[in-house]
């Protein structure tokens, strides 16, 4: 029974099953144009209520958003699956606040302070070892040893190097099975998966006792995991032990698909747009010139850069949608929703309406200038979602996806492999470009 909510049109018993599992944003656009702002998509023995629009991201964000929707059903998998009593996903009202305000300093720019020299110097380790002149690079697996080696050193003081498998297999099965539940749960069964679970504990373990090892006269820059802490000592009902493993892995869990996805797909835009490519270069050139030391102000003179990175995000949005579970019966654009309801918030659809976005389908990385601002309507755009949990770490990814694209492209020379290949993508459990995704450094630049 659908009370009036209209449903997508689909396949006879799966529904629109095949194609949620190939490109779900373009199943919640189809539903948009045909069905305006509130729909429902069948895929196999489930049905899905969606929201879509440009009004549901100040919705979300308002009193009666953040009342009607809530986060800890979506979640609660996850929080079981490592014994733990929450994650900072999963809570709302004021624990939400309150645990947000712990993990904030530690996930915004200010954890970047002094510290973008840094982020050069494992990017170019990376470069170095990875990305050779004359290898073909599998760029998604290259990218995740990149951007754990960035998290670790910045966020955590830790580079998991050798988690890195467990991490990306462990976070591959919970958000199919037990998050997006796109997956049955028996493959929780599957020994690889108990494997790496056990492994991410064990990381969590170990960084809670090297910080306890630590001495007192430690000089080093304060992190996140300094942070969550001092917040369990300090008050063990808002951060207890249980708790510990989820929160202190979480900047890899986080950021391992999310940002290494996002830079695999610009750099595949990038390529595939030679003259981005030149302005791309041009900038990062300037920047980098006679081996200066890059500080905050130039990220100021990268908007090329800092535009590719944008459009990127908008053309191939990590966060589609933002899976809730209704708190209560609602009216939403006049259709009734009952309480316990899934709902998909997918604030991502607004990204490819040509009222705010003019041919929406053209990487065009000028559309972020101050002349056009096409993505400052209101509910345009929101790659890192909307409402109050909107993704707490954004600072920092978009200076980290900046920098390190800067970095890659003045340093290297890259082609895709094959020459104009197509971009192949994935859609679960975060959409990006598959493991066969693969460029040619053709030489080093610098």
């Amino acid at each position: 029974m659908t009370g009036g909510i209209p449903v997508v049109r689909g396949l006879p018993v799966v529904g629109s099953a095949l194609e949620m599992a190939r490109d779900p944003l373009a199943v919640f656009l189809r539903g948009y144009a045909t069905h305006g702002p509130v729909f429902r998509v069948r895929a196999l023995h489930r049905t899905l209520t969606v929201l879509a629009g440009p009004e549901l991201a100040r919705w979300m964000g308002s009193r009666e958003g953040r009342a009607n929707l809530r986060s800890r059903e979506v979640w609660q998998g996850l929080v079981d699956e490592y014994g733990a009593t929450k994650t900072l996903t999963g809570v709302d009202g004021p624990e939400h606040r309150r645990l947000r305000e712990v993990m904030r300093r530690g996930y915004s720019r200010e954890a970047l302070d002094g510290r973008l020299p840094d982020l050069v110097d494992i990017t170019d380790r990376c470069v170095e070892r990875d990305w050779a002149p004359g290898r073909t690079v599998p760029v998604v697996r290259a990218l995740q040893f990149l951007v754990t080696g960035q998290l670790g050193t910045l966020l955590t003081g830790r580079v998991p190097t050798e988690h890195i498998d467990d991490i990306r297999i462990a976070t591959l099965y919970i958000l199919n099975t037990l998050v997006t539940r796109q997956r049955p749960a028996i493959l929780l069964r599957r020994p690889e998966y108990r494997r790496a679970r056990a492994r991410v504990a064990e990381l969590g373990r170990t960084m809670v006792r090297e910080h306890r090892e630590r001495p007192a006269a430690d000089d080093r820059p304060r992190t996140l995991v300094d942070d969550i802490m001092a917040a369990h000592e300090r008050d063990p009902e808002l951060v207890p032990a249980d708790d510990l493993t989820l929160a202190l892995t979480g900047p890899y869990v986080a950021g391992l698909d999310t940002v290494a996805n996002t830079l695999a797909s610009l750099v595949y835009a990038v390529l595939a747009h030679p003259e981005v490519l030149e302005r791309v270069r041009g900038e990062a050139d300037a920047v980098f010139a006679g081996g200066r030391t890059v500080s905050e102000d130039d990220l100021a003179a990268m908007p090329s850069i800092s535009g590719a990175v944008a459009e990127t995000m908008r053309m191939y949005p990590i966060a589609v949608a933002q899976p809730r579970v209704a708190a209560r019966d609602f009216t939403y654009a006049g259709h009734h929703i009952s309480e316990g309801e899934p709902v998909y918030c997918a604030v991502t659809v607004p990204h490819f309406l040509p009222e705010f976005f003019p041919d929406p389908h053209t990487f065009d990385i000028d559309r972020y200038t101050d002349e056009r601002r096409e993505h400052a309507t209101p509910g345009a755009y929101a790659p890192f979602g909307k409402g109050h949990h909107t993704c707490l770490g954004k600072g920092i990814a978009e200076i980290q996806m900046t920098l390190t694209a800067a970095r890659l492209f003045h340093t290297l020379d890259l082609e895709l492999d094959p020459p104009g290949a197509p971009l192949r993508r994935r859609a679960a459990p975060t959409p990006g470009p598959t493991a066969s995704f693969r460029v040619r450094v053709t030489g080093r630049r610098r």
